[in-house]
């Protein structure tokens, strides 16, 4: 068969920056898994081309037309472009198979516009899916999440088209990695929250290690790891197994529980280079991977920018994560000490977020339940910089001026330049320059959507959630976003169609009712 592999990570670019920004960090998240599917069709003999979408060119373009199959892969803010597609290349007589974040999280949604819905995906359930065992209109699933990842090796082809250019690596080539699944925290907010966490194999991992020590020696690796290291000693003399000189500058996502101060000698030895241990919020409540206990808010501000200082120390770029409107936030502080945070630690750059009910989370349960989620907000603005809740204890005209207040330090060239002073690294600093360009274009952002919550009485009523009629604001955007996709998905069919999808969770025990899917897209 000829088959498609499409990794969605953005729409279309429309302006000149956004084609930077978009093949250079983009690149960076490229799916492990996606890769893998690709690999395991090739294993199986078929014709396969594989794409990833950064947001650069014709989405599509970068597959051939006359496909028998094709998986698309798509988080939730990209759903609305992932179900266009899938309407094309099912009027093209070509089966689709959707999966990633969104259709884990939306599965009976996705299933209005795709023949089949991945929750989790294994070899074997691909396999099963060539082999067309499942009928049309069904939510699929292995019963865990893959075990063995394909190695490098046998993932270059993929490597090389999502990465590299030309088949060769640049500045800003990455390759992914990954020694685990899962995460041992229960965070409400984020899709692991029920993925254990479990080690992979280090006989693949350090068969990996060696083999791009040896063909790639100057490319940095990313870790995909949800919580990296959990078994420290473990990774770590897999790591260690590499001889100095040969070892690839390396970046992960970990947690303070892990990084103790003795271990911090280890990460410098095998050349990590990029560390983001996350905060995600200055209250008691989110503080049991952070190693302080539940100390009150300013104390916990002054541990954490010692803890930064002392990380520095070791690894040369540093990154955090916050998120501002959790349920336990009321008040300024969480946006003033943000602002010191940024002040004290400015070598540390964090990315900043507003809570997102994505489905199948502890969050979505909570947030449908109480009536909080904005039902008509498409997809496309599930992301920062947009509102698609109701906040326990802010109104949203109060918020966003908290969040212009603080994205107005955290873009200011003041504090680029103290970062400049910090990063002496190209890397790093230019890092830190495309993401203060970022960042300041979504402070734009936020200062529209300030000035529509005090201009616009419809406006702040849907943010209020008075009125489920959607503002005139977002259709534009949605329209403008979509281009020439509109036409293949309206903006009435990029919104919620079923209500019942915080059940999630239990379609990988329950049997599935295709009825809840709604009619197919013809």
């Amino acid at each position: 068969m000829r088959i498609g592999v499409l990794e969605l990570q953005s729409y279309p670019a429309r302006a000149a920056w956004e084609y930077i920004e978009y093949f250079f960090t983009n690149k960076q998240y490229v799916s492990v898994t996606t890769q893998s599917v690709s690999f395991w069709c090739r294993q199986l003999g078929h014709q396969v081309f594989y794409a990833t979408y950064s947001g650069v060119g014709d989405p599509i373009a970068v597959l051939p037309a006359d496909l028998d199959l094709v998986f698309i892969a798509a988080h939730t803010m990209t759903a609305p472009l992932a179900y266009a597609l899938c309407v094309l290349y099912r009027r093209r007589g070509t089966r689709t198979v959707l999966g990633g974040p969104h259709a884990k999280s939306y599965p009976q949604d996705s299933l209005r516009y795709a023949d089949l819905v991945v929750l989790e995906c294994d070899q074997a359930l691909v396999e099963d899916i060539l082999h067309e065992r499942f009928d049309p209109g069904s939510i699929i699933s292995s019963p865990e999440p893959y075990r063995q990842v394909p190695l490098v090796v046998e993932r270059l082809p993929e490597i090389k088209k999502s990465s590299f250019v030309a088949g060769r690596p640049h500045p800003g080539s990455f390759i992914p990695l990954i020694s685990s699944m899962g995460c041992p925290y229960t965070c409400n907010f984020c899709s692991d929250w029920d993925n254990p966490y479990q080690p992979l194999s280090n006989e693949r991992l350090l068969a990996d290690l060696e083999f791009v020590s040896a063909n790639y020696p100057a490319v940095p690796l990313v870790f995909h790891d949800p919580n990296f290291a959990v078994r420290f000693d473990e990774v770590m003399s897999i790591l260690e197994s590499v001889p100095p000189e040969k070892r690839n500058p390396y970046g992960v996502q970990s947690t303070f529980t892990i990084l103790r101060p003795d271990r911090l000698e280890r990460l410098r030895d095998t050349r990590c280079i990029f560390l983001l241990p996350s905060i995600e919020s200055w209250t008691a409540e989110y503080s049991n991977k952070l190693g302080v206990g539940k100390i009150e808010a300013r104390e916990k501000l002054t541990r954490m920018v010692e803890k930064f200082r002392t990380l520095k120390e070791y690894v040369p770029y540093l990154g955090t994560n916050l998120i501002f409107g959790l349920d336990h936030d009321s008040g300024p502080d969480s946006f003033e000490l943000t602002k010191e945070f940024l002040v004290q630690a400015p070598f540390v750059y964090p990315t900043l977020h507003i809570p997102i009910p994505f489905g199948g989370t502890p969050l979505f349960s909570t947030l449908l339940e109480q009536g909080r989620i904005l039902e008509s907000m498409p997809f496309t603005f599930y992301r920062i910089p947009y509102m698609t809740i109701i906040f326990n204890h802010y109104d949203p005209l109060t918020f966003m001026e908290h969040m212009v207040d603080l994205f107005a330090v955290a873009s200011s060239n003041q504090l680029l330049r103290e970062r400049f002073a910090h990063d002496k690294q190209i890397l790093a600093r230019g890092t830190n320059l495309m993401r203060t360009i970022t960042t300041k274009r979504r402070y734009k952002v936020f200062l529209e959507i300030l000035d529509l919550l005090k201009s616009d009485p419809q406006f702040l009523a849907f943010h209020q959630g008075v009125t489920e009629q959607l503002p005139d604001y977002y259709a534009w955007q949605y329209e403008r976003l979509m281009g020439k996709f509109t036409e293949l998905l309206p903006l009435a069919e990029s919104v919620w169609h079923d209500f019942d999808r915080g059940q999630a969770t239990l379609i990988r025990e329950l049997p599935i009712d295709v009825s809840l899917a709604g009619e197919p897209v013809p």
